[in-house]
Order: structure tokens, then sequence, then C-alpha cells
């Protein structure tokens, strides 16, 4: 899974808004490792432990997290998918 890090940090950093956090998420079909960046004069990202979908604590916090930030997006009145 962790071969399409660069990939998906190279679309973060494409990010019209940079001055803002972007956040992403990477999937493999069991397991979830978000993803988050911060674009200063030297960009770094940070990213969690991937979760499992097998372990029914993790696939809750995954969840939870995508609940919270969809709804966010909703409430904003868009969902801008990059």
């Amino acid at each position: 899974m962790m071969t399409a890090l660069p990939q998906a940090l190279a679309y973060m950093l494409d990010r019209p808004n940079p001055a803002q956090p972007t956040f992403g998420l990477l999937i493999n079909g069991r397991e979830f490792v978000f993803v988050k960046l911060i674009q200063q004069e030297h960009p770094w990202y940070a990213r969690s432990y991937a979760l499992s979908i097998e372990r029914d604590s993790e696939l809750y916090q995954v969840l939870s997290v995508l609940k919270k930030r969809l709804g966010e997006l909703i409430v904003m009145g868009y969902a801008p998918l990059r």
C-alpha cells in the first residue's frame, strides 16, 4: 500500500489552496492509511499506521473519521474531489 504514497503526495501538493492542510486516504481493500500534508517552505507529511478492517475497533476509527469529515464538507456545501 505504501507504494501509492508518492503518487498521493503529488496529488496533494497540487492543491489550489496550499495554506490549509491537505488530507488523504490510502486504501488497499483491507487496510486504510490517513495522510496529512502541510505545505510550507519545506512541505512535510505525517501518516497513520495501517488500520485494518479485520480489527473492529480500527474499522470504527476509520468510519468515524470519514463520517465527521464528509459531514463537514456537506455542511459547507461542497465536496471537492481531487
